[in-house]
């Protein structure tokens, strides 16, 4: 009995037609994609605190989600609010500090620059040039860059508009799975289940696992840092604080700690101020850099099981390919991938060297 043909041209059709429909449907959902994976991201971090707040609202799932709601909102607004005050209050200081620039005389540069290997008299020059041009005449000859640099700053500006729409989009769809969270979870699990059983049921629970542990490590301890770092600037009585500790923030979130902002500081306190209030922020600095290599690891192991250098690989990695949501996105899928393929090596392994 001859077996049953196989009608080759019907199969390469239709995975033609599901490949085109797939493609276009992400097509058609990518300008609400971003949103949505940070949505994702914000939800699944926060779940824990959304049901503690739900059993103090007397169990009621809405009055939660509308506190939830209020909170990402307010977390993004009072920033962006304290930064404009900031600004607009310093702005004659601002202005005193631009014009004093201006009007200031480059000091010579010491003599052990030279002594540099390879680019000490390259430093040298360029420093002596600087000098004898005057800080003046570098803004005139920086003059006919104010316009593309003006248009830059009006595109980022207009792009603002969209970041606005983009976060106000997420906090809609924050709200949305906040309410349906165990009904998208479970669709979630049994697609999982259906498209690689147990193993795809498992990678699905362990990218929400991760998700959570990278939220708890990196933001949590970002937080933590920028806390210590903030006290002590402002304690230390260091001009434009605020703004300091709100650079600080971006820059622990992108994993490289304050000290880009603690040490310049660091360095103003100890030329120019007291001594006592300079050791006082060398304190607050040392805790602030310690942090991060003894609170992030408690954290991320408590929120995941996971190697600790293949979560903070995935950080790193995720950021430089995906940019901010890239913190999530990378450890994800280095953890849904890691697991997957040690899996699959045990599979083939004798009982003896299986795990």
């Amino acid at each position: 009995m001859a077996g049953k043909r196989v009608d080759l041209a019907r199969i390469v059709l239709a995975i033609l037609f599901l490949a085109a429909l797939i493609l276009s449907s992400l097509w058609i959902l990518s300008p609400f994609l971003p949103a949505a994976i940070w949505a994702v991201t914000v939800v699944i971090a926060t779940w824990p605190i959304m049901r503690w707040v739900q059993s103090w609202l007397w169990n009621r799932r809405s009055l939660a989600v509308l506190a939830m709601t209020l909170v990402l909102l307010v977390l993004f607004f009072l920033p962006f609010a304290a930064a404009i005050g900031v600004i607009v209050g310093n702005a004659g200081k601002i202005a005193d500090w631009a014009e004093k620039i201006s009007s200031m005389d480059v000091p010579p540069p010491p003599p052990w620059i030279a002594d540099i290997p390879l680019v000490g008299e390259r430093i040298m020059s360029f420093w002596e040039d600087i000098g004898s041009a005057g800080v003046h005449e570098l803004l005139l000859r920086a003059q006919p860059y104010a316009g593309p640099l003006t248009r830059e700053a009006l595109s980022t500006l207009g792009s603002f508009g969209l970041v606005l729409v983009q976060f106000l989009l997420t906090v809609g769809f924050s709200a949305i799975l906040y309410a349906r969270g165990e009904a998208a979870a479970a669709g979630v699990i049994r697609f999982g289940r259906r498209l690689a059983g147990e193993r795809g049921e498992r990678s699905i629970r362990l990218a929400a696992q991760a998700i959570r542990g990278v939220a708890l490590g990196v933001v949590l301890t970002a937080l933590v840092q920028t806390a210590v770092s903030g006290v002590g600037l402002m304690l230390a009585g260091v001009p434009f604080a605020p703004i300091l500790t709100a650079v600080a923030f971006m820059l622990c979130i992108a994993q490289l700690g304050p000290g880009p902002v603690l040490i310049p500081a660091l360095i103003w306190m100890f030329a120019t101020q007291s001594a006592f209030w300079a050791i006082l922020l060398l304190v607050f600095s040392v805790v602030a850099v310690s942090l991060d290599n003894v609170l992030r690891p408690i954290l991320i192991r408590k929120g995941a099981d996971l190697p600790l250098l293949l979560v903070l690989v995935g950080v790193i990695g995720g950021l430089l390919a995906f940019g901010l949501i890239g913190l999530f996105i990378g450890p994800t899928i280095l953890a849904v991938a890691y697991t997957l393929l040690r899996e699959w090596v045990a599979e083939g392994e004798p009982p003896e060297f299986a795990e």
